[in-house]
């Protein structure tokens, strides 16, 4: 009987027991069933709240990185219109593989073209810039013994270009002069339009007035160096430049002198002029001027006399460092070689 009754006693204990563990498995099925959505709610809500909290918007509303580069061009263009290359300009060809993006050569007792390039493209001049600077110093008749003191003023901030002329050198209005056509020199290009009579702001002024009574239409100032960028011109209008600074003997003097020696202190500091032509014995040039910025590529304008004929030659946007002077040397070779005033014969682009 004992025993009868535990094996009762037993089956009733598993039977419950059993039941119990039916129960409790019927409550943790649904919970185990709920947990993936759950999960996938709350994945979905972190990711709204990252991009809420970031203010990323959704990747099909991302504007392109060439658009909005090209907005932001659209925008500087919009601003400067007058200081753009016309477009086309790098892309254009010429008989005789100019590198530069704007060429024009012109007789200078006739004014007859005798080579164009997208001569009517307005651009950046970067430091042909001086030679307006040069022509404006000139026809004032200054003092050129009257020393000038190089200041923070004169530091360039546009591009953080370096020189050698640094804060508390004092040099001669002549000297100063000499760095800055013929070493192309920032500072003393700066100083001396800061020290002009009246200040930096009437030495602009002066320099836009004497633009448009040369009739230099396309072309503006916002600074005597060419650092900035929105100093602009056109091939014709440098062309007439040229002319003007070449009937004054000290520019033609100061624009070709091979090399010049300054003493900054106690030191004595050899400046070359950034045109290697002038030391060619077998180029006659009467005046010339390089510049470069990135925005204007390389450049450059000389006066010189080729095949027997006075011509003012101009090369804007030029890419590599010495393809400026390649390309003079082209035009040289191709006029002396032709030997024609036949203007139909003479290659053109633009």
């Amino acid at each position: 009987m004992t025993n009868g009754k535990l094996s009762v006693c037993g089956k009733k204990s598993r039977f419950w027991l059993g039941l119990l563990m039916v129960l409790s498995l019927s409550f943790l099925i649904p919970t185990v069933q709920a947990a993936p959505k759950k999960k996938v709610t709350t994945v979905k809500l972190n990711h709204a709240h990252l991009v809420a909290k970031r203010k990323v918007s959704p990747r099909i509303q991302r504007k392109p990185l060439h658009v909005v580069s090209l907005a932001k061009r659209t925008k500087r263009i919009a601003a400067v219109p007058q200081a753009l290359p016309t477009p086309g300009v790098r892309i254009s060809s010429d008989l005789l593989n100019l590198k530069s993006s704007v060429a024009l050569v012109v007789d200078q007792e006739t004014n007859e073209v005798l080579l164009r390039k997208n001569d009517l493209a307005v651009l950046p001049i970067a430091s042909l810039t001086k030679l307006m600077t040069g022509l404006i110093l000139n026809e004032a008749h200054l003092p050129m013994d009257e020393m000038i003191t190089i200041t923070e003023d004169d530091v360039d901030t546009e591009k953080g270009s370096s020189s050698r002329l640094g804060v508390g050198t004092e040099l001669n209005r002549g000297e100063l002069l000499q760095l800055a056509l013929m070493s192309s020199e920032n500072r003393a290009a700066h100083a001396l339009a800061r020290t002009y009579p009246g200040g930096l702001a009437q030495f602009v002024q002066l320099m836009n007035a004497k633009a448009r009574t040369l009739g230099m239409n396309d072309t503006h100032y916002v600074e005597p160096t060419g650092l900035s960028s929105l100093n602009h011109s056109s091939a014709h209008d440098l062309v007439k430049l040229v002319g003007a600074a070449h009937q004054q003997p000290l520019l033609r003097e100061l624009t070709t002198t091979p090399r010049h020696f300054v003493e900054v202190g106690n030191r004595v500091l050899q400046y070359n002029n950034t045109n290697r032509l002038v030391k060619n014995p077998s180029w006659d040039i009467g005046l010339q001027k390089t510049g470069y910025i990135s925005e204007a590529g390389q450049c450059l304008v000389m006066q010189v006399k080729v095949a027997g004929r006075q011509l003012i030659m101009v090369f804007l946007d030029s890419v590599g460092k010495l393809s400026r002077l390649a390309d003079a040397a082209r035009v040289r070779q191709w006029l002396e070689s032709a030997g024609t005033t036949n203007t139909d014969r003479h290659p053109s682009v633009g």
